[in-house]
Order: structure tokens, then C-alpha cells, then sequence
């Protein structure tokens, strides 16, 4: 098995999605991921709909989608018990992720400074919606708040509908995946000189790399975006979006050749000899009749008919599609990006997402099931070597809820 981070301990007290699904790809490297929750409510996702089996016990999808193959202990932070237990816990471990509002931490007596004296060398990551300083550092937020403070809902739908909001938390989950690549990077900085490191990644900095050619657009020629609908992003006349006869075809006919393609594959070769459009400068001064002309032909058949035999000709394409459908799409199935694993209690196996690439041919996937609710105190904490501290009874709360 693909395996990194075996032998990596990750301490999580991360909540909802952006620090859970952080750790996920740790946990899903490898890593053994120990998820501390507050006794008897535990992390605020667990609460909602959820599989068939598991409704009301704090398993639901929700939770499920980015904290399988951890393990969960309760201890409640405000404690003496529960604190010390969490010291005990940090001293055997290579990383500690939370994702408090700032400040949170320290006034927990769980700050970078604190830990460190606890592991010297550990990896300390925050996530926070701003980050750790600046005007705004302390504010809390979540994804759609955050979309707004980014500027990608004044880019998002036409100058008519924006601001739009993107329809997939995708902040929370760009987040993740940001502060996982900092982690593994830092386990490589405290290799190098067994150090430790403190790591701030931020919702609104990941928001805004993820536009990065718009922001380096703007900062270095003053050019501000503007919603432009469904329109590729080259601007291109040949590409966009075209209404076929039964919904809606995505076409980026943008290099010389992928045009020449296209014009031949919908029977617009003569466009190739027409004074207005046999060149890039020139096709530039005739868009809304080329526009005008491709949009007509691609009215004449279905989504499908264009995306085959664009396809055919290197001329990339695809129909619009629902979730539904492309969760349907043999592609998917090969691709690999979810796995069904079994649950105790549930009526079916549930689907849960992948790391999103495969390593020697196989999908990374997770290997056990989202833990309940303190599942794990008692046994971790015994483990420890510090089990003077009463380990049995720091997990009693939660066992005996």
C-alpha cells in the first residue's frame, strides 16, 4: 500500500471541513490520525442526515466525508484531566492541526509556544479563515463568507445575475488540501533540521491563489474581472458555451489548429478561406458573426452528437452534465474517487472520497470507517507511556455518555 506517512502521529482538533479534510488526506497517506472531540456533542458535522443505519448517532454524511481512518478521543479541553491528557497525547506526536478563531488556542494553554515546550519538534498547523495576523486575523467565517470577501462572486454567473456564489464549499475543501501539502512539507523541514515548524494557512489566502492569474492580472496591469457568464477564459470566438438541440456544450476550440478542426468537424470549412476569419487578428474583428455562425450549427444536434465527434478531432468538449450523471460516467468508476467501505451499523457500504490520485496504478482510498464519538479514548490513551496520568478515567465521560 501506498503508505508515506505510516508511522506519523497527527493530533486533530480540527472541526467541520476545511481542517477535517486536512487531515483526511494525512490519515489517507498513511498517518495515524488521532481526531479529539469534546465529549458528548463531538465535532459540530456530526449532527445531520446520514446513511441508512446510522441516523441519530452522530455518524452523519457530512462527518463521514472527510474523518474515515481516524481515530477518535474525547477529552474536554477545560479540564485539568482532559488537558493533561492532551500533553501526554502531544508529546508522542509529529503534528498538532487546529482550526480555533485565533486566539482560541492560547487562551486554551494550547498556543505553538505552549506545545512546543511540550514536543519541540512538532509541526503546528493553524487554520483560520484570515490567518493568524492582519486587521482582520481574529474574524471567524465560513465558506460562502469568504467567497464574498474574495471577489470570486463579482466573476461568477453574467453582469446581469452576479454576484453568484461558486454552489460547492470548494474554499473549505481548496483549504484542506492546502494545509495538508504545508504539512507533508514541513515533515520534510523538521527531517532536514529537527526543528519545528509553525504553519498559518488561511481560507481567503487559498481563495485568492486559486484565482492567481486574475490577482497577478490586476496587481500588475490594474485590469479588474468582470462576470462573464459561461464564456471560456480565453476569450476565444470558437470556444464557450453552445446551446445544442438537448442542453448545453462546453467547446475550447482556442490554438489555430483546434479552430481549423472544429470549422471542418461542424462544416464551416469555408470559414477557413473567408478574408474575416482565416486569421487570429482578424477573427477578433468579426466575433459576433463567427460566434453567430459556429452557435448556429451546433444548434442543429444533440450534446452528445458535438461532444463525440469533437472528440474525434482533438477538439476538446463535453456536454453539460448534473452530478448524477457524471457520478455516472464509466470515467468515474475507472478514476477511482470515491470507495464504498463498510460501516458498523449502516445498511450499505458508504462511498467515501479518495486522495484524488492514484500512486503505482491504485487509488488511495481509506482503509477503516469514521470512528463514533470517543470510540478511541480509552485505548489511546492507555497506550501512552504517561498512563500515570489516570488514562482509563480521562476517557470515562465519554465512554460512559
Amino acid at each position: 500500500m501506498f503508505q508515506p506517512l505510516f508511522g506519523i502521529r497527527v493530533v486533530d482538533l480540527t472541526q467541520v471541513l476545511a481542517g477535517p479534510y486536512a487531515t483526511y488526506q494525512l490519515a489517507l497517506l498513511g498517518a495515524e490520525v488521532i481526531k479529539v472531540e469534546p465529549p458528548e456533542v463531538g465535532d459540530w458535522t456530526r449532527t445531520g442526515a446520514a446513511p441508512e443505519g446510522l441516523e441519530g448517532q452522530g455518524m452523519s454524511t457530512g462527518f463521514m466525508t472527510q474523518n474515515a481512518a481516524k481515530k477518535s478521543v474525547a477529552l474536554d479541553l477545560k479540564s485539568e484531566q482532559g488537558h493533561a491528557a492532551l500533553l501526554a497525547l502531544v508529546e508522542t506526536a509529529d503534528v498538532f492541526v487546529e482550526n480555533f478563531r485565533p486566539g482560541t488556542a492560547a487562551r486554551l494553554g494550547l498556543s505553538y509556544e505552549a506545545i512546543k515546550v511540550v514536543k519541540p519538534g512538532i509541526i503546528y498547523c493553524s487554520i483560520s479563515a484570515y490567518g493568524q495576523d492582519g486587521p482582520i486575523g481574529h474574524r471567524p467565517a465560513y465558506d460562502h463568507v469568504v467567497q464574498g470577501m474574495c471577489g470570486i462572486m463579482r466573476t461568477t454567473g453574467t453582469p446581469q445575475t452576479e454576484p453568484n456564489k461558486v454552489g460547492a464549499p470548494y474554499i473549505d475543501y481548496a483549504t484542506g488540501m492546502n494545509a495538508a501539502f504545508a504539512i507533508v512539507a514541513a515533515l520534510h523541514e523538521v527531517r532536514r533540521t529537527g526543528g519545528g515548524v509553525r504553519l498559518d494557512v488561511a481560507m481567503l489566502d487559498t481563495s485568492l491563489l486559486l484565482m492567481a492569474s486574475l490577482v497577478t492580472n490586476h496587481l500588475n496591469t490594474g485590469w479588474i474581472p468582470t462576470a462573464t457568464g459561461n464564456e471560456a477564459w480565453s476569450q476565444s470566438p470558437s470556444s464557450g458555451a453552445f446551446e445544442t438541440t438537448d442542453g448545453t456544450l462546453m467547446i475550447a476550440a482556442n490554438n489555430e489548429r483546434q479552430f481549423r478542426d472544429l470549422c471542418r468537424v461542424i462544416d464551416l470549412g469555408p470559414l477557413l478561406d473567408d478574408p474575416r476569419f482565416d486569421a487570429p487578428a482578424r477573427r477578433r474583428d468579426h466575433v459576433p458573426e463567427l460566434r453567430r455562425l459556429i452557435a448556429e450549427r451546433i444548434k442543429s444536434q444533440s450534446a452528445d452528437h458535438w461532444e463525440t465527434v469533437l472528440d474525434a478531432a482533438h477538439v476538446p468538449a463535453a456536454r453539460v452534465r448534473s452530478l448524477d450523471e457524471v457520478l455516472a460516467e464509466p470515467q468515474m468508476q475507472a478514476r477511482e474517487l470515491t470507495r464504498a467501505i463498510p460501516v458498523p451499523g449502516a445498511a450499505n457500504p458508504t462511498a467515501m472520497p479518495t486522495l484524488g490520485f492514484k500512486a503505482d496504478g491504485v487509488a488511495v482510498g481509506p482503509n477503516a470507517p469514521p470512528p463514533r464519538l470517543g470510540e478511541h479514548t480509552e485505548s489511546v490513551l492507555q497506550s501512552l507511556a504517561g498512563e500515570k496520568l489516570g488514562g482509563q478515567n480521562l476517557g470515562e465521560k465519554a465512554e460512559n455518555r
